[in-house]
């Protein structure tokens, strides 16, 4: 098994070396091993977790949700119903999200709109005003 350093770990994934330390300090990722000077060395298992961790984020899980995943990675087995509920809970927000930037994205382009057809003042700028 091929250990790596830090750096090569934040380049490999895009993560930056600060990133690496705290999800260590944090717990998020096991101590990693070190070499008699100090130095970090990654295993697979520590990058394999990382890529987790990675793409949970993208999937907008926050870090102590990731934190229980990881949890529940161990044996996921016997935590179907917690990961499914967290997933569950995961994705109401996101379709919340989605009805909100709609919303947002409907007036932009009535703004836009309204702007383009308009010779007077500027209809964005007085519906942000009106908003205050």
């Amino acid at each position: 098994m091929r250990n790596v350093t830090i750096g090569e770990v934040a380049r490999q994934l895009a993560m930056s070396v600060d990133t690496l330390r705290y999800y260590e300090k944090i717990g998020l990722l096991p101590k990693v091993s070190r070499t008699e000077s100090g130095i970090r060395r990654y295993s697979e298992k520590d990058i394999s977790r990382l890529k987790f961790i990675k793409r949970a984020q993208q999937m907008n899980f926050t870090l102590a949700e990731i934190s229980d995943l990881m949890t529940m990675r161990a044996a996921p087995q016997y935590a179907r119903t917690e990961i499914r509920q967290l997933t569950t809970n995961k994705l109401r927000e996101v379709e919340l999200r989605l009805t909100e930037l709609n919303t947002l994205r409907r007036e932009l382009v009535l703004l836009v709109n309204l702007c383009t057809a308009s010779d007077d003042s500027c209809p964005i700028i007085d519906r942000i005003e009106e908003g205050e």
